[in-house]
């Protein structure tokens, strides 16, 4: 299995340099970078989408036109469009998202800035993310970028990882920890 990532990651981080470098050349940087949030998030919302990535039934053709059918409807640039049709192409839309946080990762490591992913239960308020992305600018000493996920199942609290380290202080942990404890008086 972890092989199997392993080789996973190496194509996407492939895949997501030649982005890189092509987005480079055509000065296009952020905009791709905002383009790859804007799939990322559509991937997130959709379990139908992740199944399209994943599908070995649908022929490449298939996934290609659903995919620019996808991407047409978000709007995003001529360059991302033709990237994921390359990607279809070639059959390898199961790794894309792990291509698009390779992408994002390497432009983060270019630009000098630490990538921090939030996890909520709920969608964080302006002000909440800007509290948080302050706190994080003084605890890392830098420049942060900061990535926003949600995931109900946490009740509440925040889960925040920055590089391999994470901080946990989600409610369904405390829980979980409490029901160990729970477990060993008895």
């Amino acid at each position: 299995m972890a092989a199997q990532h392993s080789g996973t990651a190496g194509l996407a981080a492939r895949y997501a340099a030649a982005l890189l470098e092509l987005a480079d050349e055509a000065k296009q940087l952020d905009s791709v970078a905002a383009d790859l949030k804007t799939v990322r998030a559509m991937i997130d919302g959709s379990a139908d989408l992740r199944r399209l990535l994943r599908s070995p039934v649908l022929s490449r053709v298939e996934q290609g036109k659903a995919m620019a059918a996808v991407l047409q409807q978000a709007e995003v640039g001529d360059l991302l469009r033709r990237f994921v049709a390359l990607v279809a192409e070639n059959r390898r839309l199961f790794a894309l998202v792990d291509m698009i946080d390779a992408y994002l990762a390497e432009l983060a490591r270019r630009r000098g800035e630490v990538t921090a992913t939030v996890t909520s239960a709920a969608a964080l308020s302006e002000a909440q993310t800007a509290a948080v992305t302050d706190a994080l600018k003084r605890a890392v000493g830098g420049k942060v970028a900061v990535e926003l996920r949600t995931d109900p199942s946490l009740i509440g609290g925040l889960v925040v990882k920055v590089g391999s380290r994470m901080i946990d202080s989600s409610l369904k942990s405390k829980l979980q920890r409490l029901q160990l404890v729970m477990k060993g008086v008895g």
